[in-house]
């Protein structure tokens, strides 16, 4: 197989993320065929906490495999690329850059894996904040509204 043939993080990444934001588009941006736009219909995007800790919880996971199981090659494989270039074999430098490749792709990945579950921990604890404030809100409303009737 060609390896031509396989897309970059990058490109694969950049790809999902394009059909995600059109997949959304289309739902947000269209009104039930009643003519009505309130909530409670099939095409309402809706993410529970449950979903989002799922989600977070699968990303922190998946980091610490990562950290652990990720790095286990990688000072046998550096000492294999020192030897074999110390004893002149061509192939020495050739797994030196297989090494600094995986180094450099593991860190992304590590780095992929704690902002999202960083990130979700922070929307979900950012969200709960909002809902006690707008709560508050109404309430205050409430009280103004009864108090000035």
């Amino acid at each position: 197989m060609d390896l031509g043939e396989f897309m970059t993080f990058e490109q694969e990444w950049a790809e999902l993320r394009a059909a995600a934001a059109k997949r959304t588009a289309m739902q947000t941006n269209s009104i039930p065929a009643d003519g009505g736009g309130g909530g409670g219909g099939a095409n309402d995007l809706v993410v529970n906490r449950d979903d989002l800790g799922a989600v977070g919880n699968d990303a922190y996971d998946l980091l610490g495999r990562l950290a652990k199981e990720g790095d286990i090659a990688r000072s046998s494989t550096f000492d294999a690329a020192t030897a074999l270039t110390n004893g002149n074999f061509v192939s020495g430098s050739a797994v030196l850059k297989v090494h600094d490749f995986w180094q450099t792709h593991l860190k992304t990945l590590l780095d992929a894996c704690a902002r999202i579950s960083n990130h979700l921990d922070y929307s979900k604890a950012q969200h709960a904040k909002d809902d006690a404030k707008v709560k508050g809100d109404l309430t205050r409303i409430s009280v103004l509204t009864e108090y000035m009737n």
